[in-house]
């Protein structure tokens, strides 16, 4: 841990929590998107073995994959977004999108 404290932006820690991932305060952006990643990596596995072993037909996997990297959109967004500006340059929530947004589709 290097000492900082990190506020992060309400809207990342809903998302993070959806996941199972809950910060304290000194939890780096870092770690947080290293154990996102991790979760990712384990679901997009675990997919692709059950597309091994034909749980589901060809034509559906590509499907299942977009799902799944929507649901992981978090990763997509660069980690010194997922924090509050100590000088209060950003609102919370200000530059992380709203992937169901009208501006995003």
């Amino acid at each position: 841990m290097d000492g900082r404290v990190y506020t992060y932006h309400q809207r990342v820690l809903d998302i993070l929590a959806s996941h199972g991932l809950i910060p304290t305060s000194d939890t780096s952006p870092q770690q947080l998107r290293n154990a996102l990643r991790d979760l990712y990596k384990y679901e997009i596995r675990r997919l692709r073995d059950r597309f091994v072993a034909r749980e589901f037909p060809k034509r559906d996997y590509a499907g299942l994959v977009v799902a799944l990297r929507q649901r992981y959109w978090l990763l997509s967004i660069p980690t010194e977004l997922w924090i509050t500006s100590s000088t209060g340059i950003r609102d919370p929530g200000h530059g992380i999108p709203d992937p169901g947004s009208e501006e995003n589709r």
